[in-house]
């Protein structure tokens, strides 16, 4: 081991590189963002005002007795790692490696380090004063938008990367993601709700249009008439053609705004079985979007897919459309759609399936499906489902059930788990499914059951009970799991006993990064993104929202929601959801590409991934270690 030399703080800068070498310079960066997004003149900008330098093993870069950071620096060749202070207390360090920019978060709030950087290989580097990195921010907004949101955009480019490979699969012209403000082109044809329907019916057949738009004298929309609602509103009902079109219009109308993305008018469409979707603008109606306009140059779409499922006569007919669940991920997937739209999707086409499995078994079993509430657990409970998932699921029955209807109502629930594991969603090895007697209870015995959950339960209860608190209602009484959730919200939120419970449960994982801060793979250069992974991600969202009585199930909206509460700045929240949404759709990438390892779904070959994706999966990692030092914090005092 050599002897440490001064900080660059005391050492003299070397020479800038020479203009023999800049363009070789310029060629390496470009290699890696932000540069290569960069314009070419700012990237030279970059290197004008940079000095080389040369750091031998263990010898120091930076540390917090430096003060204000006064460089930025760009990693030429070997690695750097941060150590000491709260990175080593908090349970490891973190790597830096060749195109890599550190200390980015330091740099631009003016402040000093909070760990100590180490080269832990030969080392060269380019040091970027301060001010020049603020001056190049000023001229470049590619520079400034990677400053200030690094892990997002390291995932907008993995987005796009991942795009890129996968457009020849891609079945869609036009990608989910655009604002219905880019897709409507003409003012929606409307009328007043005093227009006969004589008049309302001739003007949608001289533009032959499907629908007719109905507005108040402000422009908002009150209610719409479809050719669809023709024949049982007006026709069958023998409603006269001069009557007002308010006679007989749909009403309320379900409405987007301009903001809203296609992704959620398609959503919208499957829930409520429309074909049209009226487009505001601060609450004036602007434009109509359509099944036809968003899907038309998709051979699969949602609204397909979900209207295949509910006319689905039998188990053998759902077990052959749910494969189009998994083609239409797909397709979804070359469309760059994010995570957390497509594992909704995934999970809406699931609740879609399970909804008609239910419909099927209940009459052939003569169930009311009234008199019972069926829910969702675990990833399906969060909307977060991937392809490669089991059934979690159980039912709520009223107090007053007899002995002889819950065997019943058992024996109902046991096929429907029967038939989902036929349509590809595995039995629950752990048996959390709605045909086990634990998982068929009235609302008293599940009332008791979390509170004892709540008030006495270990961290090994609650391991095995976590899944249990994201519970949501998928059919019958929903109203049975509104009042479960009031209460258990209500409990959880004033027992600090039971969130340090499940903070120590939620610290049993740990995220695979070795002392220095790589990745840690195993043997066989894997890790697993789940339990390794999102697992983290689900584990503190969940008990953070339990503890500050938030009515969520879903990841993402548990974190953008205790962010404001725990006074954190947007970009500390932001970037758990980013680590949490990029390892989510690494883990879709791998199952809908088949490449799925014996040992399980959702284990990866990191050496198998590009650079892009290698380095923000590194950076997720150091995202869900810095979570769990905050649960430390916050729970272990």
């Amino acid at each position: 081991m050599t002897q440490a030399a001064p900080t660059t703080a005391q050492r003299s800068p070397d020479l800038s590189p020479s203009g023999s070498l800049l363009h070789n310079f310029r060629q390496e960066l470009t290699q890696h963002p932000p540069f290569a997004q960069m314009t070419t003149s700012d990237v030279d900008y970059f290197l004008s005002h940079a000095r080389q330098h040369y750091f031998a093993p263990e010898e120091i870069l930076v540390e917090p007795v430096n003060g204000v950071v006064q460089q930025l620096f760009y990693i030429r060749q070997g690695a750097v790692t941060g150590t000491l202070g709260l990175a080593e207390q908090m349970g490891g360090a973190f790597e830096y490696e060749a195109g890599d920019l550190f200390p980015v978060s330091a740099a631009v709030a003016g402040r000093a380090v909070t760990a100590t950087y180490r080269a832990c290989a030969d080392t060269f580097v380019l040091a970027l004063p301060v001010s020049a990195m603020k001056s190049l921010a000023q001229r470049s907004p590619v520079f400034t938008e990677f400053l200030n949101l690094r892990t997002t955009k390291f995932l907008e480019l993995s987005r796009k990367a991942l795009q890129a490979a996968y457009a020849s699969h891609s079945v869609a012209e036009q990608t989910l993601e655009r604002a219905l403000g880019e897709l409507i082109s003409t003012a929606p044809v409307t009328c007043s709700p005093d227009t006969p329907l004589r008049q309302a019916l001739e003007r949608m057949h001289k533009k032959r249009i499907g629908s007719m738009l109905v507005t108040d004298p402000a422009g908002a929309p009150v209610g719409i008439l479809t050719r669809y609602d023709i024949l049982g509103r007006i026709t069958l009902a023998q409603v006269s053609l001069d009557a007002p079109i308010s006679q007989v219009m749909v009403h309320p109308v379900l409405t987007l705004t301009t903001q809203n993305t296609a992704q959620d008018a398609a959503l919208l469409m499957s829930r409520h079985g429309m074909r049209h979707v009226p487009v505001t603008r601060d609450g004036v109606a602007v434009g109509m979007v359509s099944e036809r306009d968003l899907f038309a140059m998709q051979k699969q779409s949602l609204k397909n897919v979900s209207s295949a499922i509910r006319s689905a006569p039998d188990v053998a007919t759902l077990k052959s459309i749910a494969l189009d669940i998994r083609r239409l991920a797909r397709s979804l997937l070359g469309q760059g759609v994010q995570a957390r739209q497509l594992t909704a999707l995934i999970s809406h086409l699931n609740d879609v399936l399970t909804g008609q499995l239910l419909k099927l078994k209940a009459d052939e079993h003569g169930i009311d499906l009234n008199r019972l509430c069926w829910l969702c657990l675990g990833s399906e409970g969060r909307d977060e489902q991937t392809i490669a998932t089991d059934q979690d699921n159980a039912l709520i029955l009223p107090n007053d059930t007899s002995d002889e209807s819950r065997e019943a109502i058992r024996a109902f629930a046991k096929e429907v788990n029967l038939a989902l594991d036929a349509c590809g969603y595995p039995l629950c090895h752990g048996g959390i499914m709605a045909g086990e007697a634990a998982c068929c209870l009235t609302l008293d015995e599940w009332r008791e059951r979390f509170r004892l959950w709540i008030e006495q339960g270990s961290p090994q209860d609650l391991l095995n009970a976590s899944i249990y608190f994201d519970f949501r209602a998928l059919a019958g009484d929903k109203q049975l799991a509104a009042t479960l959730r009031q209460e258990v919200m209500q409990a959880a939120r004033i027992t600090p006993r039971f969130h340090k419970q499940m903070a120590l449960n939620a610290l049993t994982r740990s995220a695979p990064l070795n002392w220095r801060g790589a990745v840690d793979t195993d043997d066989q250069g894997t890790v697993d993104l789940k339990l390794q992974g999102t697992a983290i991600f689900v584990d503190a969202a969940r008990l953070y929202s339990l503890a500050h009585g938030i009515d969520e199930t879903n990841t993402r909206k548990r974190l953008e929601a205790v962010g404001p509460l725990m006074n954190l700045a947007d970009t500390e929240y932001g970037a758990w959801v980013g680590g949490f949404e990029f390892l989510q759709i690494l883990r879709l990438r791998i199952q809908l590409e088949s490449q799925v390892l014996p040992d399980g779904p959702n284990r990866i070959v990191v050496a198998t991934l590009n650079d892009i994706d290698r380095r923000i999966l590194r950076e997720s990692f150091r995202v869900a270690r810095q979570l769990q030092q905050r649960l430390q914090l916050d729970y272990q005092r």
